[in-house]
């Protein structure tokens, strides 16, 4: 049977203290229920007594979110758990974490104390919080620079007080893995009661080794981690939720499981990056961009033949409809008959080399080379297809409400619509689907300069949903409205026979 990992989340606590990454509460009440529906077990949602907002956000979260553990940050301090506790009377599940500073760094110098005094500070602050919930959580902060045998008697007094969890915390980042697993282990191995108790990681990233001592404090025995959506948090961040997550699910043999349903992991990504205004890094392990890009030859031929000749995750397993075959001058033919085929374009062998010979020599030229460019290369021509924009009107402006007329040429007959709607683009996409009658929905839209100016060729791509499959489309023209019509109707092409 496999033991059970407890998913500690700390997105709307440790990673909001990101400057510049403040919700408010509509906000922090969305990312709740998303990390609900994502599966993890416990969601810190605040620290009440730092501000109004914090304790009201625990409050909304608490009464917003059902099944998973809501948890409020303290101090050894009595009024902050007496704010948390108040914070959290909704909560269908409550916990307080507090603590203190164990290391010689805090206990010298930030508390100017010594470690008896911290010791009986740590046992007072969590009998106190057990007043007013069963279950309560102490963190030995700065652990990872703590002496593992004082450590230990912290750790042995704060159980015996009655905590239920014991939070170990690399809070600088400072421990090597192996470090870390020991620290682990040796509590494990010499803290009386240590298993009426769950020890639980917190790891912090300026070495680049958060979700590596992460793992190793989990293999010896830690059985909560804390981390955060696309690591995020304070400094270099925190221990990423979908590493740990991906992790366990690749390696079996560890025999660990946890509730998150990994499906939702990219669209909670997206929606975390989204409000806190914190992009992914391209090349983030799970989530970024790149994850599951390839750009050599060698590996497009590779995961076109067998995607775990060069994947040890199928990017649907994150939420990602697919890897992305990436075309540039590494690229071979596999690649580039791979993207004409879900351009919807056939082409034989001979046509293919050709096509391949024009391909490279424009690729020596391009970073990258786009749909439109792979379509230009096989002549494919607009004038071909079934559903042709025949002209577009647009009315528009400051104060002014934004109106479209769109006239479609169908098979060479006319067809006529207008339509109002939420700027230029969205009134000129809606009458379009006036006279497309088919349920389908816009699933990325993007436009970019070819070169500089005012006067630039805008390209636009855009991703169509229907039926469950998505179709690209693809436009390019000095009118970024006329650009972003052409790129709906060509994808619309590709599914309206």
């Amino acid at each position: 049977m496999s033991d059970k990992l407890f998913i500690f989340d700390t997105t709307l606590r440790d990673g909001e203290q990101v400057p510049g990454c403040q919700l408010n509460t509509i906000e922090k009440i969305e990312v709740a229920k998303s990390l609900e529906a994502l599966g993890v077990d416990v969601i810190e949602a605040g620290f009440p007594v730092s501000s109004p907002g914090d304790f009201n956000s625990v409050v909304e979260i608490s009464k917003a979110v059902t099944w998973p553990v809501i948890c409020a940050l303290t101090r050894a301090v009595e009024k902050d758990i007496e704010a948390a506790a108040e914070a959290l009377k909704y909560a269908k599940q409550s916990r307080i974490h507090t603590g203190i500073g164990t290391s010689p760094y805090h206990i010298l110098y930030k508390f100017n104390s010594t470690q008896e005094e911290i010791l009986e500070r740590a046992v007072a602050c969590v009998k106190y919080a057990k007043k007013y919930v069963e279950d309560v959580e102490f963190y030995c902060e700065d652990a990872g620079r703590t002496d593992n045998v004082y450590l230990a008697r912290v750790v042995e007094a704060v159980i015996k007080a009655g905590a239920t969890v014991v939070n170990i915390p690399d809070t600088t980042g400072y421990c090597l893995p192996s470090e870390y697993g020991e620290k682990i282990k040796f509590l494990m191995e010499n803290v009386n009661g240590v298993h009426q108790a769950v020890l639980s990681t917190h790891c912090h990233n300026d070495l680049g080794m958060a979700t590596a001592n992460t793992i190793s404090g989990v293999m010896n025995g830690a059985r909560q981690v804390e981390v955060t959506v696309n690591g995020i948090g304070e400094r270099a961040g925190n221990t990423s939720l979908e590493e740990v997550a991906m992790i366990l699910k690749s390696h079996k043999e560890l025999n660990i499981d946890t509730n998150i349903n990994t499906r939702k992991i990219y669209p909670v990504s997206r929606m975390v990056s989204g409000l806190m205004n914190m992009p992914v890094q391209p090349n983030k392990a799970i989530v970024g961009r790149n994850a599951f890009a390839h750009s050599s030859g060698i590996h497009q031929d590779g995961v076109l033949k067998n995607r775990e000749s060069y994947e040890i995750i199928d990017p649907k397993d994150v939420g990602i409809d697919d890897n992305a075959i990436v075309l540039t001058a590494r690229s071979g033919r596999a690649a580039l008959k791979h993207r004409l085929a879900v351009l919807g374009v056939e082409v034989s062998q001979d046509k293919l080399d050709k096509v391949y010979e024009n391909f490279l020599k424009l690729a020596d030229k391009k970073k990258e080379i786009k749909d439109d460019d792979v379509l230009m290369l096989v002549g494919k021509d607009r004038d071909t297809q079934r559903i042709r924009l025949d002209y577009l009107q647009v009315t528009s402006g400051v104060g002014v409400k934004s109106v479209a007329s769109v006239c479609l040429d169908i098979a060479g007959e006319k067809f006529e619509a207008a339509s109002a709607g939420n700027g230029p683009v969205d009134a000129a996409i809606k009458a379009v689907k006036q006279i497309i009658r088919r349920q389908m929905t816009i699933q990325e839209f993007l436009i970019q300069a070819i070169d500089r100016g005012s006067d630039d060729v805008g390209k636009v791509h855009m991703q169509v949903m229907y039926n469950g499959v998505v179709y690209y489309g693809f436009a390019a023209n000095t009118d970024i409205i006329a650009a972003s019509v052409e790129a709906f109707i060509d994808a619309i092409n590709k599914f309206v026979k």
